[in-house]
């Protein structure tokens, strides 16, 4: 048996008793079902171990009671906060303590002695944030800044990009609140003599770890001093060195002893860690190379300059970014085609000086014969476009998965002397190439630390033993120049067997010690650092049984069907960053894994794997995970490996309603246009209808529908009708020659809800020049595939394509609503696999902003100077499936060819609404939480004079809802534009009564 095996003794009834007693002694929550289990059964590694039980404390008493009972039932203990460990170090067989979904607090920040007292769960970046208002930060520079926990960050001892000036965690580590193994809380930090010598004497385990250690020293001394690797960045075993060290009077600091411990010695509960001051400003010269060796042999002049950083990315980076809407301005940016890039940057107070520096990189690696080019990069938005890259690499490179073919991080952390590096590469390249494996190169070249992670199909039994054969030949390697086998990311399972042969015998012993002292039942996450299991123990995909054949409605053959398409998640969770970007939203509402990306696609792959997975998929646990999918879309663009969760969640419910029939409400959501449709031909009954009290409140108990929200306002005179009545529709101005036809797609919402956007758009078009072809037979299929309706979606998008590919060919087709327009580029394409007629018509899909930000710089439309929106402030919230598909760049281009205009779009995610999701009394509360998080705020901040502009129809009802600010699309405000200042245009009666 194992270490990381539970005792076979753990009976079903024994572990019915330790969920009760956990229910019990626990205020946090406690889950012992499948699903649960399943999803926290992985981290970013390639390892899988499924785990009795999750719990999520609130507080210190909870984990101190959860450690006692779990250890008096025989069941080890792992506690885990992002889950981005890449070396396997936060999966376990026991009981996971999810430290990050409540103890997530800052607890104090001292701006004067720049210190900060934080709880576990409390990610980089919100530590970060709170500290910027001080002008300080904590040190550390992770890539995963914006989801990686404190408490992981001291459990790994990461590092991070700027290293070389910051050192590592355990250089701002001060005092540590700790629950040790039997379930008692103590303090750890620097201790005199005396102080260690009065804990030494305290009962149970505290005084037996003050007693014990020092003996543990001494008696391994001469070991503990020769038998580390001598290169100071280290991230792997336990740290007895900073023990024997002779510096200082203190003698032992067991706060920073256990940073680096991978939570075997101690669970943290609390941290005290220092700050240091945010450089004012950052520049950066970055080098373009014509091969990755040739930028390391770079490398040695920039440290010379005495940078903040040096970063290494090699071509493999760069060609997957240019696949991604989100890194679309990369391409201004570079010069040529380099094979790779190095990033050098300076920080500090005087920029003159700074961009001094700057200047002498460039000048010495020209003197030199290094690089074909340098950009110098002055100011952070000169900076944006490659900086996003650069942090994204992990994300990037795992994109670059093949079904079970993926870069895997078993080799990717060793750390060589800088000036080895170049000679060191070449030799781990030999070793790659004469196995026939390839892998991306990137890293921190400042401290020898270079992230090469190499393709390796886990599910090939000979691939495994290929991995094997090259992690010790690389482990060799290392020793041979001097380095360490892991230098950040920890040792886990990955790199946890070779232990005892890369510190000797002697000093293995010692940390096995070290381990029995802290440990002695061993119930702190067994089987990492000491008493390892073979590295290719616990394989991810070899866990998997093949996918049972399973026939789906939407086409998911590019990704090897739909368990491959849920499978491409590696659980690197960039979906539960919080106060940036779109994805996840109900994940930053929530902090529930389940909420995630990650965990709905992890749940899928549970379900997938099922004998009868037709079946699983309708599974109740399965679908409160999927319940608070928003299918926002915004997984499928800043997903790294494009995970789209709102194109599984229309399969999954699809297959939902087969078992289970189909719900009454999704049948009125999913026939949305013939509701719309009804409702502006009976407009005054169904307006009154939509705001009387009874009639809401009956539609909540009959539909859920929550009473809360506002219907929308129907209008007899709909877009169709004004388009047909106004006879030739000919532009009030003389129009320029015309550039042709243009199929305009009068969707469900702005055909009989908001008209006047309709409206605005097809006059712009044809003062433009265009002729207009009104497209209004059919729908998208947009609302039944978001309610699971896939065959009635599909027979819609089946007609509404033929409708389009009938008329002229060379005709662009545009549309004033992002979620149906966009449903003919993506969804379309995969309810009609092979259908060349929606290949056609997606190709000829183009936004109306673009056509329009065309006319205007040709001047076939002209923009007045001095419109009312000269000189106002303009605040844009794009639409998610906009962001998706093709980003806001277009209709940011066209809000500032406004005379006089300022334009800012806003920093937020997904408004919140997501079509149906808000409508629905289930999901109300969520959906203002998520509106909360930081679009209402930002509205809110805006002054009476700011302008608020949305491209989405559900955006707009949810920021008037949320804030009762009205928002304009972007076409009207180009159309106001247009007229003198002081006037309005007639037909914005609608949109006035509803500011008012």
């Amino acid at each position: 048996m194992t270490s990381t095996t539970v005792p076979s003794s753990t009976t079903p009834a024994a572990l019915s008793d330790l969920e009760r007693e956990l229910r019990e002694a626990l205020s946090g929550e406690v889950a012992f079902d499948d699903y649960t289990r399943h999803l926290f059964s992985r981290d970013a590694s390639m390892y899988t171990l499924m785990p009795q039980g999750v719990v999520f404390p609130r507080h210190t008493a909870d984990v101190a009671a959860a450690v006692k009972i779990a250890a008096r039932h025989g069941i080890p203990v792992t506690a885990r906060g992002a889950g981005t460990s890449l070396a396997g170090q936060t999966t376990s067989e026991g009981l996971i303590l999810d430290l990050s979904r409540h103890m997530h607090q800052i607890r104090s920040l001292d701006p004067e002695g720049r210190r900060a007292v934080v709880q576990p769960g409390v990610v980089q970046d919100d530590l970060n944030r709170a500290a910027a208002a001080y002008g300080l930060m904590f040190g550390p520079d992770t890539s995963t800044s914006n989801r990686a926990t404190i408490g992981g960050m001291i459990g790994n001892n990461s590092a991070g990009s700027g290293s070389v000036r910051y050192g590592m965690t355990i250089d701002h580590v001060r005092s540590l609140e700790v629950v040790l193994a039997d379930g008692t809380v103590t303090r750890l930090g620097p201790l005199t003599e005396e102080e260690w010598a009065r804990r030494a004497e305290e009962p149970g385990l505290v005084g037996a770890i003050h007693r014990g250690l020092p003996g543990i020293v001494e008696a391994h001394r001469s070991s503990i001093g020769e038998g580390f690797p001598p290169f100071w960045r280290r991230a792997c075993g336990y740290r007895l060195d900073r023990l024997a060290s002779d510096e200082g009077t203190e003698p032992f600091d067991l706060a920073t002893f256990v940073v680096g411990a991978e939570g075997t010695l101690v669970v943290v509960t609390e941290a005290e860690v220092d700050l240091v001051p945010k450089p004012k400003h950052t520049v950066f010269a970055v080098g373009h190379f014509t091969s990755p060796q040739a930028a390391i042999e770079a490398t040695t002049d920039a440290l010379a300059l005495d940078p903040a950083q040096v970063e290494l990315m090699d071509r493999t980076i760069l060609d997957l970014s240019r696949s991604k809407i989100e890194y679309a301005g990369l391409g201004e940016v570079l010069v040529g085609d380099p094979d790779a890039l190095l990033f050098v940057s300076f920080t500090g107070e005087d920029l003159d000086k700074l961009t001094a520096q700057v200047d002498a990189v460039s000048r010495v690696w020209e003197e030199h014969g290094h690089g074909y080019a340098t950009l110098r990069l002055i100011t952070p938005a000169d900076q944006q476009s490659l900086m996003k890259v650069r942090k994204s690499s992990l994300g990037l490179l795992m994109a670059a998965s093949q079904g079970t073919n993926r870069p895997l991080a078993f080799v990717e952390d060793t750390a060589v002397p800088p000036e080895v590096l170049a000679d060191y590469t070449t030799r781990f390249k030999d070793i790659l190439d004469a196995e026939g494996m390839t892998a991306g190169f990137y890293g921190h070249a400042s401290v020898g630390c270079l992230h090469i992670r190499p393709f390796v199909d886990l599910a090939d039994p000979d691939e495994v033993a290929k991995m094997r054969r090259v992690a010790v030949q690389i482990k060799d390697l290392v020793r041979e120049f001097g380095g360490v086998n892991s230098s950040e990311h920890g040792d886990g399972l990955a790199r946890s067997e070779f232990n005892r042969e890369i510190f000797g015998d002697d000093l293995y012993e010692a940390m096995r010690e070290v381990k029995a002292l802290f440990d002695p039942a061993g119930t702190l996450n067994p089987g990492k650092i000491v008493n390892a299991p073979s590295m290719t123990d616990n394989l991810r995909d070899a866990a998997l049984p093949p996918a049972p054949m399973f026939r789906t409605r939407l086409d998911f053959s590019v990704n090897g069907g739909m368990r491959g398409a849920a499978d491409r998640c590696m659980n690197i969770g960039v979906c539960r960053k919080s106060h940036v970007g779109a994805m996840c939203p109900s994940y930053m509402a929530t902090l529930q894994e389940e909420d995630s990306t990650r965990g709905r696609a992890n749940a899928l792959v549970k379900a997938l794997s099922e004998a009868d997975p037709k079946a699983a998929l309708g599974d109740e646990r399965l679908h409160e995970v999927l319940d608070l999918c928003l299918m926002c879309k915004a997984c499928k663009s800043e997903c790294p490996l494009g995970v789209d969760m709102a194109k599984l969640k229309s399969e999954t419910l699809s297959h939902r309603h087969d078992v289970h029939g189909i719900p009454p409400r999704s049948r009125v959501f999913g026939a949305i246009r013939r509701l719309n449709k009804l409702g502006s031909r009976m407009a005054g009954a169904a307006n009154l209808a939509g705001k009387v009290g009874p009639g809401r409140k009956a539609m909540e108990k009959t539909l859920g529908i929550a009473h809360q929200r506002p219907l929308p306002t129907f209008h007899s005179l709909n877009l169709i009708r004004w388009f047909d009545r106004r006879g030739s529709g000919s532009p009030s101005q003389a129009a320029p020659a015309s550039p042709g036809t243009v199929r305009f797609l009068a969707d469900s919402f702005t055909s009989f809800t908001e008209p006047h956007i309709g409206r605005a758009a097809i006059e712009l078009l044809e003062r433009a020049g265009w002729d207009v072809d009104l497209v209004s037979s059919g729908c998208c299929g947009r609302s039944a595939l978001s309610k699971g309706l896939v065959d009635q979606a599909k027979a819609s998008a089946a007609d509404l394509v033929s409708t389009l590919a009938a008329g002229p060919q060379e005709s662009p087709i545009v549309g004033c609503e992002p979620s149906c327009l966009f449903t003919l580029r993506d969804e379309t394409l995969s309810m009609l696999p092979g259908d060349a007629r929606a290949v056609s018509v997606a190709a000829r899909v183009r936004q109306v902003e673009e056509l329009l930000t065309e006319a205007v710089d040709s001047g076939a439309l002209e923009l007045a100077p001095d419109s009312w929106l000269s000189g106002r402030r303009i605040l844009y919230h794009g639409h998610c499936h906009q962001k998706a598909e093709v980003g806001t760049a277009a209709t940011v281009a066209l809000l500032r060819r406004i005379p006089g205009a300022e334009v800012v779009e806003v920093d937020a995610g997904c408004c919140g609404m997501a079509g149906s999701f808000g409508y629905e009394a289930e999901h109300y509360e969520i959906s203002m939480q998520i509106g909360e998080d930081r679009l209402f705020p930002a509205v809110r901040a805006e002054t009476a004079e700011t302008v608020i502009c949305a491209t989405g129809t559900s955006c707009r009802e949810q920021i008037f809802h949320g804030t009762e600010r009205n928002a304009w699309h972007p076409v009207e405000l180009v159309r106001e534009a247009l007229v003198a200042a002081g006037s309005r245009t007639a037909d914005r009666t609608a949109a006035d009564e509803r500011m008012s």
